[in-house]
Formats: structure tokens, C-alpha cells, sequence
């Protein structure tokens, strides 16, 4: 499947964009708690990002934020009576809660679930599992809308196929793409899939993290490549460090990222380094190119707060990759220079270093990777994409518009109980789902 392109899907940061620090065991979430936000800008720092890498030729797409606040959730536990009382009655009795059902968080699209293509499917189809995202309320509140949203744009049931959200138990705590990596040569040619998780839910010697959780399951991510149809010779589970989920690692997409053949990971990133790299080798039929950084020259502390590994690693027509990386990892020399003198110096396929900012969206702990969602789409698959998602200069024009008409440039954890923000938001979406013709996809609009 020579025409088989990599479509970057980002999520489009929300209109009720704050920092609560709602997402223990991520650092930056935890220390920004309390800082004024600017959604606007958040918003315009995702389209710019979007809109660069699609002007240096690479497929991008675009997905809606979730309904936010949710307000059917807060009546769900108790809150009664209409929007303005509701939110009041939360911002006094359980300001926590109000928080949660505010959180901008589905803009971090690596965890809106876990993408399988049609060349590794048995049946021939682009599969989908939306990640139920047990392990944080503000989280767990999420897919039932992914679910509607991956529906619409990927519609057609010949060429993709939908999976149920796996059961919201501890012991199936699924964080989708963002512990997922698919291995292979070209995009089109069958790929192995590296599954990293934190803990296991049934029997394991008990190893895990003493600090921070650790959100994905072995279970959860052995269900998903059931659901997919994946065979053993195609899957390999690796655990995650302990050490790094209690350094503020909480997803593996903050400590390695695949694209093609190459794993940059650090080394502290898998619990048995050697063993992960065999059974990778062992099983990928292209050479695997594995470019580590030991922690000498990048701690733990330095990879978390730069986001080094949560970079966006692009495959460029001439063979080559580019690292797309966030503006931190400037301000801290040795992820600097280890960028210059260790990966753009090595003898690997990655020759250009992009940096971009996106700091509104790394305050609350998510960095480039972290705003995408990788779906390997054929032509006639990317054909099918239903909906007005995949980003060109019109498009992007109007959503720069959009954000600019509706969103605000100032807001705190005390704003949110508002009732002004929540109809400005509905109104914000439902012009969106319009202008991306996704037809109804929130509660409100059902």
C-alpha cells in the first residue's frame, strides 16, 4: 500500500482552556494549578502548529473539543435546577467537580483512543477504540463523545470499523495512543504494535510505581489488539519504568516516540530495556533504528519538563525525519544540546530539529505529540473521511476566525462558574460542528 500517508488529527483546543492541575502525576498540570489561562490563545497555538507542518507537506486534520462544561454530568451526581444554578450550586458545594466537567483535556488527542490501519487489520479496515480514560474523572467524561466523533468523520463501515470503549474498571484503565507506537518501513508496509503499560491488573510480580499511578493496564491494551484483530507476531507489551511514572511520566509518549523504523526512547523508558528492544527486532521485518538517550545526558526531571520525548517525529519523502518539539526544550541546555549534538549529529534518519509553541497547552502537560492523533490513512481511505476535517488553507482560515469570534483571552478557575462561559460555548460548538460538517455529535445537539 504504496499511497498510505500518515494524517496527523489535532485536536482543536476548547473554549473553557484553564489550569485546575486536575491530572495527578502530571507535573506540569500539578505546578501550573491556579494560573490564569488564555484560551485564545491556546487555541491559535494548536491552529499555527497545524497549519505550519501542513505548509511543510505533511497530512494534518482537525477534531472538535468536547461539550464543555458538562453539565449533564454535574445533574447526573445531584445538581438540580437550571444552568445558572447548577454551576453556582458546584462552585460552592464541590468546586473540584466544577472543575473537572470545565477541563479542556480532549485536546490532547493522543488519548482519545488507539488507531490500527488497514494493512495490519485482518479485515482490511482502519480500526478505532475510543480509550475510556478511567483513571481521571475529568478524563473518564470523554469518550462516549470521541466515540461520535470518530463515527461521523470515519463513517464509511467498508473501509473502518468501531470498537466499544473497553469496561471502566481499573483493571481495563485504557490511555489510548498515548502508550501506543506502531514500528514498521514506509507507512504503507505492515507494521509491529509496541503496547506499553504501567501496571498489570491480574497476577504480575507487583512492580509498580510508589509516587503517581500508572494508567494503562497490560490487560487494557492486550483487549485492545484483540479488538483489532492483531496476531502475536504483530503486538509487543512492554511495561513502562517505574522510576519514570514517579518522575511525572505518566503516559509513555513523555518518555519515547516511534515513527517508521526508529524508537527514540530514553533509558529509563521501559522497565526491561534490552528485552523490548529483542522482541521488536525479533518481529519487525524492517531493521528496527533504536536511538536512545541515556540519562546522563537528559535526566528524568530535564525529559519531563522540556517534553523532549513528546515531540511530533515526521517521516519526510527524501528518507529523512523531522522532530517537531516544543519551545521548553530551548530553555534547557542539555536537552538543547543533546538535540544538536547526539540526535541531529547521530547516525540516524532524524535531520531537522522544528521548534514550536505551544506553551499554553504545555502548562497543563501536554506537548506536541500530545495535540495528535495518528491515523495511516490510504488515498482512497482519506478519500472516505467524511466531514470537512482534513486541514487546508481555507479551512484553516475560518477556524483562526471562529476562534477569534468565540473564545476568550483571559480565564481562571474562578470564571468557570459562569454562566455566560457555557452558553458561549455551546454556541462556539454549534457553529463548529457545522463548519466541519460533522452533523450532531454533542449532547446538546442529540
Amino acid at each position: 500500500m504504496t499511497d498510505v500517508r500518515e494524517v496527523n488529527f489535532d485536536g482543536l483546543v476548547g473554549p473553557t482552556h484553564n489550569y485546575s492541575g486536575l491530572a495527578h502525576g502530571n507535573v506540569a498540570s500539578m505546578t501550573h494549578e491556579g494560573l490564569v489561562a488564555n484560551p485564545r490563545e491556546a487555541a491559535l497555538q494548536g491552529l499555527e502548529k497545524m497549519k505550519s507542518l501542513m505548509d511543510a507537506g505533511y497530512a494534518q486534520g482537525v477534531l472538535p473539543p468536547q461539550q464543555r462544561p458538562d453539565l449533564g454530568a454535574l445533574r447526573a451526581l445531584g445538581f438540580a435546577g437550571d444552568d445558572a444554578r447548577v454551576l453556582a450550586r458546584a462552585a460552592e458545594e464541590a468546586p473540584q467537580l466544577l472543575r473537572a466537567v470545565c477541563s479542556a483535556s480532549s485536546m490532547w488527542t493522543a488519548n482519545a483512543g488507539t488507531v490500527t490501519p488497514s494493512v495490519d487489520a485482518p479485515d482490511g479496515r482502519v480500526h478505532f477504540t475510543p480509550a475510556n480514560l478511567q483513571s481521571s474523572f475529568h478524563r473518564y467524561l470523554e469518550p462516549s463523545t470521541t466515540g461520535r466523533v470518530l463515527a461521523s468523520i470515519f463513517r464509511d463501515e467498508r473501509r473502518f470499523a468501531h470498537h466499544p470503549v473497553l469496561p471502566a474498571t481499573p483493571a481495563f484503565s485504557d490511555e489510548g495512543a498515548a502508550n501506543h507506537t506502531r514500528l514498521c518501513g514506509d507507512h504503507g508496509e505492515p507494521g509491529v504494535h509496541l503496547f506499553v503499560y504501567g501496571r498489570q491488573a491480574f497476577g504480575g510480580d507487583g512492580v509498580e510505581p510508589g509516587r503517581f499511578p500508572a494508567r494503562q493496564t497490560l490487560e487494557a491494551s492486550q483487549a485492545v489488539a484483540r479488538q483489532h484483530g492483531l496476531e502475536e507476531a504483530q503486538t509487543v507489551f512492554a511495561q513502562q519504568h517505574p522510576e519514570a511514572i514517579d518522575a511525572g511520566v505518566f503516559h509513555n509518549d513523555v518518555i519515547s516516540v516511534g515513527n517508521g523504523p526508529v524508537l527514540l526512547y530514553h533509558e529509563y523508558a521501559f522497565r526491561d530495556e534490552q528485552a523490548t528492544l529483542d522482541a521488536l527486532r525479533e518481529k519487525m521485518t524492517t531493521p528496527l533504528i533504536p536511538v536512545r538517550v541515556p540519562a546522563e545526558a537528559v535526566s528524568l526531571d530535564d525529559a519531563v519538563a522540556s517534553y523532549l520525548f513528546n515531540s511530533q517525529l515526521l517521516s519526510n519523502p527524501d528518507g529523512t525525519m523531522t522532530l517537531v518539539v516544543p519551545g521548553e526544550c530551548q530553555e534547557r541546555e542539555a536537552v538543547w544540546r543533546c538535540l544538536q549534538d547526539h540526535l541531529l549529529a547521530g547516525n540516524n534518519p532524524i535531520a531537522e530539529v522544528v521548534v514550536k509553541d505551544v506553551k499554553q497547552s504545555m502548562r497543563n502537560g501536554g506537548g506536541p505529540a500530545c495535540l495528535r492523533l495518528r491515523v495511516a490513512l490510504s488515498e482512497a481511505e482519506r478519500a472516505a473521511v467524511s466531514g470537512r476535517v482534513l486541514l487546508d488553507d481555507a479551512l484553516h482560515g475560518e477556524l483562526v476566525a471562529w476562534v477569534e469570534r468565540h473564545y476568550r483571552d483571559r480565564l481562571a478557575p474562578a470564571d468557570l462558574a459562569d454562566p455566560a462561559l457555557a452558553h458561549e460555548t455551546l454556541a462556539a460548538l454549534d457553529e463548529l460542528t457545522r463548519l466541519l460538517k460533522l452533523g450532531s455529535v454533542y449532547p446538546f445537539q442529540l
